[in-house]
């Protein structure tokens, strides 16, 4: 059964009251840790690539 959207935002309202955000300290932290993390993976997968272009291109050469 649908309810109505004033109702529906009090609720969210009162469950986003209940929530344990991080404090500033923890957010920029995490932040670094996921830029870092998605750097090292990017990085990764691009020698991974550039190996295995080179590989087949030495393989398949006529």
């Amino acid at each position: 059964m649908a309810q109505s959207p004033i109702v529906f935002l009090k609720e969210v309202r009162s469950e986003l009251g209940k929530v344990s955000w991080p404090t500033r300290k923890e957010a920029i932290r995490l932040t670094a840790v996921v830029i870092f993390v998605s750097l090292a993976v990017g990085i990764f997968i691009g020698a991974m690539d550039y190996i295995f272009a080179k590989g087949m291109a030495l393989l398949f050469r006529k």
